[in-house]
């Protein structure tokens, strides 16, 4: 379990106990005094249900606003269980990124900030820093592991996954995958974000947690099928940790394949502004150099397309859902066989 160095000065408060035994749902509250509301607070929905002996899991949803099936999932549990089935804690936010959650969108309505890209947070910052910071510093310190549900959201639409965030530590980096594979979602995908240290699985990581990412569906909408994936995983997850008894597994599925994103060459990105046009679907097996979309203005019928091309080998692991593009937009994302080492 992690300890920060020294919990920094914050307002944020709490409605619940965290060392409390049973069942309880309430709030982180962070003081919060914008034009409409002069002491009011955001409020971030927290489930602590806790007993007997065993690790502390925290589960986290709603980190973008606009990806469904991680709270649904979170949500369940909180109604769900018994503490009479748990040994040890669950620390369940499933809408930790809650004025997001509220307006629908990845990034918070109030401030513009996406919560994913601002660990370790600042507890006197604005509210998405805030909320990172009390993550940062109250949250992940007591945990033992960290299950992070996302999906592709409004913009994406993403093969079901769950995600290995790479670590510099080998022996967390083998609890990671082990924990990961025990997910036993359709596909295993190492994600770096291209080296990106401000998410909330590289802060976990830091913390040294165990530490287990997915990508389900998107689109902006709930998928069945991703929905089914993700109930399973996380109860799959919970058995393997020992937070719930073996009876809550499903048999494993998984060939144990991973797959990862190759850096940069993984992205296929939008050179003009127009309406894309992908010339293949999730999962179909794809070449560098292929020509994987094109790009029409439609304003302008006499101007060629403008053709985009795969600069990786491997299958088509996301595609954008909406059709409008502008330049640097993400419109496909190619996931390869993963060949190296996962520290």
């Amino acid at each position: 379990m992690g300890h920060p160095a020294a919990v920094r000065p914050s307002s944020a408060f709490t409605t619940v106990d965290y060392d409390k035994p049973g069942k309880q749902i309430g709030f982180v509250m962070i003081p919060h005094s914008p034009h409409e509301d002069a002491w009011g607070v955001t409020r971030v929905p927290v489930g602590v249900i806790a007993n007997g002996k065993g690790p502390t899991v925290v589960i986290e949803g709603g980190n973008h606003g606009d990806e469904y099936e991680g709270p649904i999932t979170i949500g369940e549990l909180i109604r769900d269980l018994d503490p009479g089935e748990v040994q040890g804690r669950l620390i369940l936010m499933p809408a930790v990124n809650a004025p997001a959650a509220m307006a629908a969108r990845r990034t918070s309505p109030v401030d513009g900030l996406n919560f994913n890209r601002t660990f370790p947070g600042d507890p006197r910052g604005t509210i998405t820093e805030q909320i990172a910071a009390y993550m940062t510093d109250h949250v992940l310190p007591r945990g033992d592991a960290f299950i992070d549900l996302h999906s592709g959201g409004s913009s994406l639409d993403i093969l079901p996954s769950a995600i290995i965030e790479p670590t510099d530590d080998p022996e967390l980096a083998k609890r990671n995958v082990a924990a990961v594979q025990a997910f036993d979602a359709p596909l295993t995908v190492v994600i770096s974000n291209l080296g990106e240290p401000r998410t909330a699985t590289a802060a976990a990581c830091r913390a040294g947690l165990v530490t287990v990412g997915t990508e389900m569906a998107g689109g902006g909408k709930v998928s069945l099928d991703a929905l089914a994936i993700c109930r399973r995983g996380v109860r799959n997850v919970l058995a393997h940790l020992g937070v719930l008894e073996s009876r809550h597994a499903s048999p494993r599925r998984g060939d144990g394949l991973i797959l990862e994103l190759p850096g940069p060459k993984a992205y296929v990105f939008a050179t003009v502004k127009g309406v894309f046009e992908p010339f293949h679907a999730n999962g179909e097996h794809v070449r560098e150099g292929q020509p994987a979309g094109r790009i029409h203005n439609i304003l302008d019928p006499g101007r060629e397309p403008e053709t985009l091309h795969y600069q990786a080998d491997g299958i088509v692991y996301g595609r954008r859902q909406p059709g409008h593009v502008e330049p640097g937009n993400c419109c496909l994302v190619v996931a390869a066989r993963y060949e190296g080492s996962i520290a």
